[in-house]
């Protein structure tokens, strides 16, 4: 299917994308899972924050083929628990999660102009902080990628709320799978524990949502689970840019 899928127009890809949305939408994450990676087989990888979300993924993609591609992006600024999650997900799974890095001499060049902790400074900033430590490095992650897995619910913020199961990525040129994309919180947590998935040490200690270590705090319970997210912005604007494009 794959080669199939890149001969395609990019409306022809936008087509497909929503009849296989119509199909799988209300389907179980592992039939649309197993469907995309038999069809896209060696074509469709996880990109992976090491949430619970992608966690869970990861789980039921290695029981559906062990040699399901999942990598995870390097910022350089991450937490410590994550860094030691991606060793125990290797291990429990006998995988090999892949780990992609911005271009030093970009990162480089933006901390000389800028700063170290430029993002505090400016939305724009904060923005080019991620687009050079998060957004290059996918588009190099995704290089041969025409499936890419993400671990998105619909519930997790405003800016989430209208994505599909099933998406035509037009800025990547791929298929965005989101298998979660309906399922609340609390499904996630009780996959997680029914399975005895691995998952980050901060998740107990107030962090529902993880991403680079200056950008991310504890919450209240019951706040937002992405309210300690660039806590400083606007909550229409908490997005890094992977996901939700200008």
């Amino acid at each position: 299917m794959d080669k199939e899928f890149r001969t395609m127009t990019a409306e022809e890809k936008k087509a497909f994308a929503a009849s296989k949305n119509k199909e799988f939408i209300n389907k179980a994450p592992e039939e649309v899972l197993a469907y995309f990676l038999t069809e896209f087989q060696g074509a469709a990888a996880l990109s992976s924050s090491l949430s619970y979300e992608d966690q869970a993924l990861t789980d039921m993609m290695v029981r559906i083929r062990k040699d399901s591609r999942i990598f995870t992006l390097d910022t350089g600024r991450q937490f410590p628990e994550t860094y030691e999650l991606i060793d125990r997900t290797n291990m429990q799974y006998g995988i090999s999660i892949e780990v992609f890095f911005p271009d030093f001499h970009k990162v480089q060049e933006m901390v000389r102009e800028h700063g170290i902790n430029l993002f505090y400074d400016s939305v724009e900033l904060r923005h080019l902080c991620c687009s050079v430590r998060k957004i290059e490095p996918l588009k190099r992650a995704l290089q041969g990628v025409d499936v890419w897995i993400s671990g998105l619910r619909r519930s997790q913020s405003v800016t989430r709320a209208g994505m599909q199961m099933v998406e035509y990525d037009e800025a990547d040129d791929v298929i965005k799978l989101n298998p979660l994309i309906l399922w609340s919180e609390e499904q996630v947590k009780r996959y997680v524990k029914e399975n005895a998935v691995p998952y980050s040490r901060l998740h107990d200690k107030g962090f529902p949502s993880i991403g680079c270590q200056p950008c991310t705090r504890a919450v209240a319970p019951g706040d937002d689970i992405r309210s300690g997210r660039w806590w400083w912005e606007d909550p229409d604007h908490r997005e890094c840019g992977l996901h939700v494009r200008d």
